[in-house]
């Protein structure tokens, strides 16, 4: 147990230190052991498929990259019944949540509707998404494989969603 009294109740956790701002990521990136794994996604209510998930696609490289959508990219893929229905957790908590993952090396954002540009942004040699996305749908798939990358896509082991999650909620 943590005294209120001591330092470390008046901290940051050690894992807030891998998330950084899309102005970092060149430069951070560069300190990361390659081959570079990148995924992205809402990642909204973290939970077991999204972990399982992240966990494979560490094991693809020698680091992981998770680039997250920034609440108004969420807003605007139109996910949930209302506009203004997600994302439920913020960016920062979202953040925050990936990078206390033991599988995540460094999590950024963007704010375009694509991660296009943190992908272009980094190079990695690895580009993952889940089962759900064909390779040929994968935005920065012809990019990553025109520098002689791999791109993959995961199959999903546990049937989980965030949507599913809600609609379970809300059903009780």
């Amino acid at each position: 147990m943590i005294d209120a009294a001591s330092p470390a109740a008046h901290s940051a956790p050690g894992f807030e230190a891998r998330i950084f701002s899309p102005t970092e990521l060149s430069a951070r990136v560069a300190a990361l052991p390659r081959p570079l794994v990148f995924t992205n996604g809402c990642f909204d209510i973290l939970h077991r498929g999204h972990a399982t998930y992240l966990a494979q696609a560490r094991a693809l490289g020698a680091s992981l990259l998770v680039a997250v959508n920034s609440d108004a990219s969420v807003r605007r893929q139109g996910k949930g019944k209302r506009p203004d229905e997600r994302p439920i957790n913020p960016l920062i908590d979202r953040l925050a949540l990936l990078a206390a993952l033991e599988s995540v090396d460094a999590v950024t954002w963007f704010d375009e509707d694509t991660p296009l540009q943190r992908i272009l942004d980094c190079r990695p040699e690895i580009l993952v998404k889940g089962g759900d996305w064909p390779v040929a749908r994968i935005v920065g798939a012809s990019e990553v494989m025109a520098w002689g990358g791999r791109v993959y896509s995961i199959p999903f082991i546990h049937q989980t969603s965030t949507s599913a999650l809600l609609e379970k909620i809300r059903s009780l």
